[in-house]
């Protein structure tokens, strides 16, 4: 379940990163990993043990999919508006200096990519009855 090198060098294009001076391929890797998606059959990465119940193991069937808008909203473009947040404006020598405008460029692709981001669902399972348990309306 890695990201491939054709997906790290996408969301290096989408989050203005040509270069591997603040993040790694790695850290972009491990970026893209964070935020998987069901394949195109339906295959979740994670099925849940049948020797171990409650607990979750990695899908063999599963082809890795990833969701890059999420990767470069939900990390990387709002990582990159934290470090120039504290940055004020200011006026000197007949100047007027806007450094707020690198945070809210950044936190307009956030927005930007944020807003692409896949649809997730969550499918929730009956727990059955134990033997001898009653059904409650609690």
């Amino acid at each position: 379940m890695a990201a491939t090198d054709a997906q790290v060098a996408r969301l290096r294009r989408m989050t203005g990163e040509s270069s591997t001076d603040t993040y790694s391929d790695e850290d972009m890797a491990e970026y893209i990993e964070r935020y998987p998606l069901e394949d195109a059959r339906g295959e979740g990465p994670y099925v849940e043990s049948e020797t171990d119940p409650g607990t979750l193991e990695e899908n063999p069937d599963w082809t890795a999919t990833y969701d890059l808008n999420a990767a470069a909203a939900a990390a990387i473009w709002q990582e990159k508006a934290a470090a120039p947040a504290q940055d004020f404006d200011f006026e000197a020598d007949g100047g007027s200096y806007k450094r707020s405008q690198v945070y809210e460029q950044a936190m307009q692709q956030a927005r930007y990519y944020n807003a692409r981001r896949s649809i997730k669902t969550i499918t929730q399972r009956p727990e059955p009855l134990m033997q001898g348990e009653e059904e409650t309306d609690d």
